[in-house]
């Protein structure tokens, strides 16, 4: 029997700041959670969130909060979004030739790995920062 657990992140290629939710499914009500935390947490803010089109994240019953707008990536484009590099990040550090007693352990490592990345915003930056973006920019003025 195959189990699953779901880990939600969004993080700030600016500043590292990132925001983490792990719950047992996946659909748009869990969806719009995630992003009321995330809105939540950051009150002051307008939050653009760049997302593929998953079912979940395009579902007519996601709730958008007011100080948020999604925008979608193409197809095909995984690389453009800076929460893709936390999934590799974690992967690497966390659960390489790792072996699990049960789903928990499994739960409790993928907690430690996204509440380490959210503790060290200058590693989280350094991922999905977009610096070589920035040299592009500055090399071609």
């Amino acid at each position: 029997m195959r189990q699953y657990t779901y880990a939600f992140s969004a993080i700030s290629p600016h500043d590292g700041v990132m925001d983490s939710l792990v719950l047992p499914f996946v659909n748009a009500e869990t969806m719009s959670m995630f992003l009321e935390l995330v809105a939540g947490r950051h009150p002051d803010e307008f939050v653009v969130m760049v997302m593929d089109r998953a079912g979940w994240h395009i579902a007519e019953a996601l709730e958008v909060p007011p100080n948020m707008r999604l925008l979608f990536l193409p197809p095909y484009s995984p690389e453009l979004n800076p929460a893709e590099h936390i999934w590799k990040t974690l992967r690497e550090g966390w659960f390489a030739n790792t072996v699990f007693k049960d789903m928990r352990a499994v739960e409790r490592v993928l907690c430690d790995g996204l509440r380490s990345l959210e503790f060290d915003q200058k590693r989280t930056r350094s991922f999905a920062g977009f610096s070589w973006i920035t040299s592009i920019s500055l090399n071609a003025t």
